[in-house]
């Protein structure tokens, strides 16, 4: 079992930057793969970026160029940098953690005002 604590949202004007935080209750390299999904309202959830055990990334479309996931070892933390943020980029966010199974944070509000 993995518990997931997100942190790192908030308000910030179009243009901006924010970086996510995933803290993970067990080393993050046995987990499969760690990623972040977002949801807006009225809208499925869907995948912002995702970084497998092996160091390999994932980014939807519309955030590639701007977002950037990295993971820290030591911290088994895994962060969402997310630069030049757009309003469209508002959304509950998810940190998910795939390992026998798919575990979820409780998520952290992200929104971009234009």
């Amino acid at each position: 079992q993995v518990q997931l604590v997100e942190s790192g949202g908030g308000l910030v004007q179009a243009g901006g930057s924010l970086r996510l935080s995933c803290a993970a209750s067990r080393y993050i390299f046995s987990i499969n793969a760690m990623g972040w999904y977002r949801q807006a309202p009225g809208k499925q959830r869907e995948l912002v970026a995702s970084i497998t055990s092996g160091g390999s990334t994932n980014y939807a479309d519309s955030v590639k160029g701007r977002f950037t996931i990295s993971r820290d070892k030591a911290k088994n933390t895994v962060y969402l940098q997310m630069n030049s943020l757009k309003p469209e980029d508002t959304a509950v966010y998810y940190c998910n953690a795939v390992v026998a199974g798919q575990y979820w944070g409780q998520g952290t509000q992200v929104t971009v005002s234009s």
